[in-house]
Protein backbone atom coordinates (compact mmCIF):
# COMPACT_ATOMS: atom_id res chain seq x y z
CA UNK A 1 0.00 0.00 0.00
CA UNK A 2 1.53 3.62 -0.84
CA UNK A 3 1.57 6.66 0.71
CA UNK A 4 -1.75 8.15 -1.38
CA UNK A 5 -3.80 4.89 -0.65
CA UNK A 6 -2.90 4.80 2.96
CA UNK A 7 -4.32 8.73 3.06
CA UNK A 8 -7.25 7.59 1.73
CA UNK A 9 -7.59 4.57 3.66
CA UNK A 10 -7.75 7.18 6.82
CA UNK A 11 -9.41 9.28 5.35
CA UNK A 12 -12.55 6.80 4.76
CA UNK A 13 -12.31 5.44 8.17
CA UNK A 14 -12.17 8.64 10.12
CA UNK A 15 -15.37 9.75 8.38
CA UNK A 16 -17.23 6.50 8.35
CA UNK A 17 -16.16 3.79 10.76
CA UNK A 18 -16.48 3.41 14.74
CA UNK A 19 -14.77 1.35 17.26
CA UNK A 20 -17.55 -0.94 17.87
CA UNK A 21 -18.26 -1.75 14.22
CA UNK A 22 -14.57 -2.46 14.26
CA UNK A 23 -14.44 -4.26 17.12
CA UNK A 24 -17.39 -6.35 15.82
CA UNK A 25 -15.36 -7.13 12.56
CA UNK A 26 -12.18 -8.27 14.12
CA UNK A 27 -14.48 -10.48 15.98
CA UNK A 28 -15.42 -12.44 12.94
CA UNK A 29 -12.11 -12.90 11.61
CA UNK A 30 -11.28 -14.58 14.91
CA UNK A 31 -9.36 -11.86 16.25
CA UNK A 32 -11.12 -11.68 19.97
CA UNK A 33 -8.92 -9.68 21.83
CA UNK A 34 -7.88 -6.39 20.19
CA UNK A 35 -9.83 -3.82 22.08
CA UNK A 36 -7.41 -1.95 24.67
CA UNK A 37 -8.86 -2.55 28.18
CA UNK A 38 -10.68 0.64 28.80
CA UNK A 39 -9.27 3.68 31.00
CA UNK A 40 -7.21 5.05 28.51
CA UNK A 41 -9.56 8.45 26.85
CA UNK A 42 -9.13 10.74 24.20
CA UNK A 43 -8.42 14.43 25.23
CA UNK A 44 -11.19 15.63 23.29
CA UNK A 45 -13.61 13.43 23.06
CA UNK A 46 -15.00 14.68 19.64
CA UNK A 47 -11.71 13.25 17.34
CA UNK A 48 -11.41 10.38 15.88
CA UNK A 49 -7.68 9.21 16.52
CA UNK A 50 -6.74 6.66 13.25
CA UNK A 51 -3.50 5.56 11.74
CA UNK A 52 -0.98 3.86 11.63
CA UNK A 53 1.43 2.73 14.25
CA UNK A 54 4.93 3.03 15.38
CA UNK A 55 5.68 1.66 18.69
CA UNK A 56 7.95 2.96 21.63
CA UNK A 57 8.65 1.02 24.64
CA UNK A 58 9.73 3.20 27.77
CA UNK A 59 11.40 1.83 31.02
CA UNK A 60 11.35 3.66 34.64
CA UNK A 61 14.38 5.64 35.46
CA UNK A 62 15.26 7.56 38.72
CA UNK A 63 17.76 10.04 38.01
CA UNK A 64 19.86 11.89 35.09
CA UNK A 65 23.27 12.59 33.90
CA UNK A 66 24.76 12.70 30.41
CA UNK A 67 25.05 9.42 29.78
CA UNK A 68 21.31 8.54 30.28
CA UNK A 69 19.99 11.09 27.34
CA UNK A 70 16.18 10.54 28.13
CA UNK A 71 15.29 12.90 24.97
CA UNK A 72 17.26 10.58 22.29
CA UNK A 73 15.21 7.98 21.27
CA UNK A 74 11.86 9.61 21.21
CA UNK A 75 13.25 12.35 19.40
CA UNK A 76 14.47 10.27 16.87
CA UNK A 77 11.36 8.19 16.43
CA UNK A 78 9.34 11.74 16.13
CA UNK A 79 11.19 12.98 13.85
CA UNK A 80 10.68 9.72 11.37
CA UNK A 81 7.26 10.10 11.64
CA UNK A 82 5.45 10.28 8.36
CA UNK A 83 1.74 11.23 7.17
CA UNK A 84 -0.73 9.24 9.13
CA UNK A 85 1.74 7.52 11.60
CA UNK A 86 0.55 7.20 15.35
CA UNK A 87 3.21 7.23 17.96
CA UNK A 88 2.20 4.35 20.53
CA UNK A 89 4.50 5.39 23.64
CA UNK A 90 3.79 2.40 25.57
CA UNK A 91 4.83 3.09 29.07
CA UNK A 92 3.27 -0.08 31.00
CA UNK A 93 0.75 2.15 32.58
CA UNK A 94 3.18 4.07 34.34
CA UNK A 95 1.36 7.11 35.04
CA UNK A 96 4.15 9.07 36.54
CA UNK A 97 5.56 10.66 33.56
CA UNK A 98 4.09 12.73 30.84
CA UNK A 99 5.98 11.19 27.45
CA UNK A 100 3.51 13.67 25.31
CA UNK A 101 3.31 17.28 25.39
CA UNK A 102 2.70 20.49 23.13
CA UNK A 103 6.23 20.45 20.92
CA UNK A 104 5.72 16.66 20.14
CA UNK A 105 2.14 17.32 18.88
CA UNK A 106 3.40 20.59 16.97
CA UNK A 107 6.23 18.37 15.45
CA UNK A 108 3.70 15.96 14.47
CA UNK A 109 1.19 18.14 12.81
CA UNK A 110 3.86 19.50 11.33
CA UNK A 111 5.10 16.48 9.71
CA UNK A 112 1.36 15.16 9.00
CA UNK A 113 0.71 12.20 12.12
CA UNK A 114 -2.53 11.06 12.41
CA UNK A 115 -2.14 11.63 16.41
CA UNK A 116 -0.53 9.79 19.14
CA UNK A 117 -1.37 6.82 21.95
CA UNK A 118 0.28 6.32 25.04
CA UNK A 119 -0.48 4.32 28.47
CA UNK A 120 1.49 7.18 30.19
CA UNK A 121 -0.15 10.52 30.92
CA UNK A 122 0.29 13.75 29.06
CA UNK A 123 1.10 17.09 29.43
CA UNK A 124 0.29 20.76 28.02
CA UNK A 125 -3.37 19.25 27.61
CA UNK A 126 -4.60 22.86 26.74
CA UNK A 127 -2.10 23.90 24.21
CA UNK A 128 -2.56 20.36 22.52
CA UNK A 129 -6.74 20.51 22.59
CA UNK A 130 -6.06 24.02 20.38
CA UNK A 131 -4.20 22.15 17.95
CA UNK A 132 -6.96 19.94 17.60
CA UNK A 133 -4.32 16.72 17.36
CA UNK A 134 -5.70 13.41 18.85
CA UNK A 135 -4.67 12.01 21.86
CA UNK A 136 -5.56 9.43 23.55
CA UNK A 137 -3.83 8.48 27.24
CA UNK A 138 -3.83 7.68 30.67
CA UNK A 139 -4.38 10.61 31.99
CA UNK A 140 -2.72 14.46 32.66
CA UNK A 141 0.39 15.30 34.73
CA UNK A 142 2.53 18.07 34.39
CA UNK A 143 5.71 15.83 34.97
CA UNK A 144 8.44 15.71 32.69
CA UNK A 145 10.38 11.80 31.63
CA UNK A 146 13.26 13.45 33.10
CA UNK A 147 14.52 11.68 35.90
CA UNK A 148 11.87 9.29 35.71
CA UNK A 149 11.81 7.46 32.37
CA UNK A 150 13.04 6.33 29.12
CA UNK A 151 12.11 5.50 25.64
CA UNK A 152 14.61 2.73 24.75
CA UNK A 153 13.56 1.29 21.95
CA UNK A 154 11.21 2.02 18.92
CA UNK A 155 9.66 0.30 16.09
CA UNK A 156 9.52 -3.25 18.16
CA UNK A 157 6.74 -5.41 19.52
CA UNK A 158 4.29 -3.77 22.46
CA UNK A 159 1.66 -4.20 24.23
CA UNK A 160 -1.01 -1.81 25.24
CA UNK A 161 -3.87 -2.40 27.41
CA UNK A 162 -3.36 -5.90 27.28
CA UNK A 163 -3.10 -5.86 22.95
CA UNK A 164 -0.20 -6.62 21.19
CA UNK A 165 0.54 -3.96 18.83
CA UNK A 166 3.44 -3.69 16.31
CA UNK A 167 4.64 -0.89 14.19
CA UNK A 168 2.60 -0.72 11.07
CA UNK A 169 -1.09 -1.98 12.63
CA UNK A 170 -4.22 0.30 12.78
CA UNK A 171 -4.93 1.74 15.86
CA UNK A 172 -8.04 3.62 15.99
CA UNK A 173 -9.88 5.11 18.66
CA UNK A 174 -13.05 7.17 19.29
CA UNK A 175 -15.60 8.44 22.51
CA UNK A 176 -16.26 4.21 23.19
CA UNK A 177 -12.35 3.01 23.35
CA UNK A 178 -9.59 1.81 21.08
CA UNK A 179 -9.36 -0.83 18.69
CA UNK A 180 -6.64 -2.43 17.26
CA UNK A 181 -5.82 -4.07 13.70
CA UNK A 182 -3.11 -5.93 12.75
CA UNK A 183 -1.29 -5.02 10.33
CA UNK A 184 -1.45 -8.33 7.70
CA UNK A 185 -5.86 -8.28 7.68
CA UNK A 186 -6.36 -4.29 7.85
CA UNK A 187 -7.31 -4.29 4.09
CA UNK A 188 -9.63 -7.11 5.23
CA UNK A 189 -11.21 -6.10 8.34
CA UNK A 190 -11.97 -2.52 6.94
CA UNK A 191 -13.57 -3.87 3.32
CA UNK A 192 -15.79 -6.00 5.80
CA UNK A 193 -16.37 -2.91 8.22
CA UNK A 194 -17.96 -0.79 5.70
CA UNK A 195 -19.87 -3.33 4.63
CA UNK A 196 -21.28 -3.83 8.29
CA UNK A 197 -21.77 0.16 8.24
CA UNK A 198 -23.92 -0.17 5.55
CA UNK A 199 -25.88 -3.21 6.82
CA UNK A 200 -26.66 -1.35 10.00
CA UNK A 201 -27.36 1.48 8.23
CA UNK A 202 -30.44 -0.29 6.97
CA UNK A 203 -31.46 -1.54 10.00
CA UNK A 204 -31.52 1.86 11.34
CA UNK A 205 -33.75 2.44 8.76
CA UNK A 206 -36.16 -0.27 9.84
CA UNK A 207 -35.88 0.05 13.63
CA UNK A 208 -37.11 3.98 12.57
CA UNK A 209 -40.10 2.47 10.28
CA UNK A 210 -41.32 0.66 13.40
CA UNK A 211 -39.95 -2.86 12.82
CA UNK A 212 -39.38 -5.07 15.58
CA UNK A 213 -35.74 -6.33 16.75
CA UNK A 214 -36.86 -9.69 16.47
CA UNK A 215 -38.06 -9.35 12.83
CA UNK A 216 -34.77 -7.10 11.75
CA UNK A 217 -32.54 -9.57 13.40
CA UNK A 218 -34.45 -12.52 12.02
CA UNK A 219 -33.28 -11.21 8.53
CA UNK A 220 -30.10 -9.02 8.79
CA UNK A 221 -28.65 -10.91 12.15
CA UNK A 222 -27.50 -7.13 12.93
CA UNK A 223 -28.10 -5.68 16.87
Amino acid sequence: MNSLEKADLLKLCRSQLYTAVIADTLDSFGYHNQIVKPGLKLLDSKLTLCGFARVGLYMPVYHDDDNIRVYENEIALVDSLNAGDVPVLVCHGNLRISPWGELLSERSVQLGAAGCLTDGCIRDARQITGLKFPVISGGTNPADTKYRGKMMMSDVPGEIGGVLINSGDLVFGDIDGIVIVPKAVIAEVVEKAFEKVNAENVVRDEIRSGNTLVDIFARYKIL
